[in-house]
């Protein structure tokens, strides 16, 4: 994606790590923040937004989505979020399942949202890979990539237990579920071993794309994304984590807040949510954002996402406000959904604040953005402008434009 520079100028910039400064100057150049500060003047031929009386913040960034590889409203055609042919598919990608011209990540842009984390669904024990992307600007999803891969999937719980009804090849209890993850982190581990014994010999070492996937969860080098809703099965995930060494963050975490406590002492972050979705299934009767501000004030590392299409990507920003409202502070609410998400995702030296260094994906509100009068107004990513809002249909930059 092509980058540029721009500086933001008079606006309210709000870091995203807890910093406000009024009438700030956010400039960026080669895509990149160069300088966030009060000064107005910024170097000659930088293109300005005069940004007075708004309010200028980091594009907000969902940890936990399945945009443009599960299309809401499309039917077999776009639901590529789970392969359900075997129990353990670390070795797929959802990288491969992303379509870039989803519909939704226009939604995003409206929303605010400029990096989302694509995962496979929660039909297998192991699902495959995730990918980091950002959500405008390329003509093929590797140009939108922030980080892949972006962490392992796994699932626990109702949803890989009965995934498949009568197909019969996966567990259908939840001690058989997590023996397939077992089972598959041993294998990784022997065939690391046995890989890296082949390099030190100079021999030939047939690949596995799926152990290798799985032995870099055990070397710590991607964060195992648990899906998990009771508290029990959080427990079955802390007792996994602890044989393997996995670097584990627990994805939804209904009932996390049970475990608040250890979850702290251990740091062990939550991607709760999503907060506006109903109580549909029998794991998540106990389902309230009350949970989540209970897992802030023990001190639990939390993140706030959409699951897209579960709850429209848009609404990203409408959940950090019923949070707020529940009793989140503001600066927690935001933080939510920019900075604590991007470090929970591994993706905090990049994007989900706005400091010198990180990628200049800067999105101008009308007002507060946890005020539900308030409208995002423009959206630019590394830079770029992607987005701007008009009296009609918003404009959305046109990637297959020569650059």
């Amino acid at each position: 994606m092509s980058m540029a520079e721009v500086a933001f100028v008079g606006g309210r910039v709000v870091t995203g790590t807890g910093r406000v400064i009024d009438r700030g100057t956010v400039l960026v150049r080669e895509g990149v923040i160069e300088r966030v500060d009060d000064d107005p003047l910024v170097p000659e031929g930088v293109p300005v937004v005069e940004a007075g009386g708004r309010w200028v913040l980091p594009g907000f960034v969902d940890a936990h989505t399945h945009i443009g590889a599960h299309e809401d409203g499309e039917g077999p055609a776009g639901a590529d979020a789970s392969e359900v042919s075997e129990p353990d598919m670390s070795a797929v990608r959802a990288i491969d399942a992303v379509n870039i011209e989803d519909r939704a990540f226009r939604d995003a842009l409206a929303g605010g949202v400029t990096t989302v984390v694509v995962k496979p669904g929660s039909g297998n024990p192991i699902g495959g890979t995730s990918v980091a992307m950002k959500t405008w600007g390329g003509r093929t999803v590797d140009e939108q990539v922030v980080k892949q891969p972006a962490g392992v999937k796994s699932a626990l719980g109702e949803n890989p237990k009965s995934a498949w009804g009568e197909r019969g090849r996966l567990p259908r209890t939840r001690l058989g579920v997590a023996l397939v993850i077992r089972r598959a982190l041993i294998a990784a581990g022997e065939y690391a071993a046995r890989q890296a014994e082949a390099r030190d010999k100079g021999e030939f070492f047939a690949r596995d794309l799926g152990k290798e996937a799985l032995a870099a969860a055990l070397a710590g080098d991607l964060a195992w994304d648990q899906h998990v809703h009771r508290h029990d099965d959080i427990a079955t995930a802390l007792r996994i984590a602890d044989e393997f060494g996995l670097r584990l963050v627990l994805n939804h975490g209904t009932e996390a807040h049970r475990l608040a406590a250890e979850l702290a002492e251990r740091d062990v972050p939550v991607i709760f949510g999503p907060v506006l979705s109903t109580r549909g299934k029998v794991e998540t009767r106990e389902a309230s954002v009350g949970n989540l501000v209970t897992l802030a004030r023990a001190g639990v590392r939390t993140a706030i996402c959409t699951d897209h299409p579960v709850v429209p990507i848009d609404a990203l920003v409408l959940q950090a406000a019923v949070a707020r409202r529940a009793g989140l502070t503001w600066d927690e609410a935001i933080a939510a959904i920019s900075s604590a998400a991007a470090s929970i995702a591994g993706l905090g030296e990049r994007v989900g604040a706005l400091e010198p260094g990180r990628d200049g994906d800067v999105v101008v509100w009308s007002g507060d953005p946890l005020d539900l009068g308030s409208a995002v107004e423009r959206v630019h990513i590394l830079g770029r402008e992607v987005y701007r809002a008009g009296n009609g249909a918003p404009v959305v930059a046109d990637r297959w434009a020569e650059r």
